[in-house]
């Protein structure tokens, strides 16, 4: 999130191997052998948009989905937020865009064109309410 509450949104390249070109949270990524949920976070938040900053764990949840080309996710993701104030550099091999957006209009915009966002994403945005949103405004 930047200062005003905004959420860091990334586009994913073309080229991943499921849900390219799809709208998403900041960064995604899965720990290696060994490592740590908040180390695979600053990991991935560093490969993807090309920062680092203080991250906080805030939730957790298990979702499944069938996804296209035979794919089957069936995952335990954690939710971790932070602040960061600037733009991203983007790792194009990973993201192809990037947008800031009001937490409160994001539903609406899912909502309106639900085929552009990732099936994760759209489960954390619609699990969430206002107070969520406004404890993770508190907490960074």
């Amino acid at each position: 999130m930047d200062n005003k509450g905004n959420f860091l949104l990334q586009k994913r390249a073309a080229t991943k191997y499921h849900s390219a070109g799809l709208w998403t949270n900041s960064c995604c990524g899965h720990p290696r052998v060994g490592e740590a949920l908040e180390a695979v976070a600053h990991r991935r938040l560093g490969e993807e948009m090309g920062f680092d900053c203080p991250l906080k764990k805030v939730s957790s949840f298990i979702y499944h989905a069938i996804l296209p080309n035979d794919l089957i996710e069936y995952e335990y993701d954690h939710i971790f937020i932070g602040r960061f104030d600037k733009e991203p550099i983007i790792n194009l091999d990973e993201v192809s865009d990037y947008k800031w957006v009001n937490p409160l209009k994001l539903r609406v915009l899912i909502n309106n064109a639900p085929d552009v966002y990732t099936v994760w994403f759209k489960k954390i945005i619609n699990g969430l309410s206002y107070q969520d949103i406004e404890g993770w405004q508190r907490l960074i």
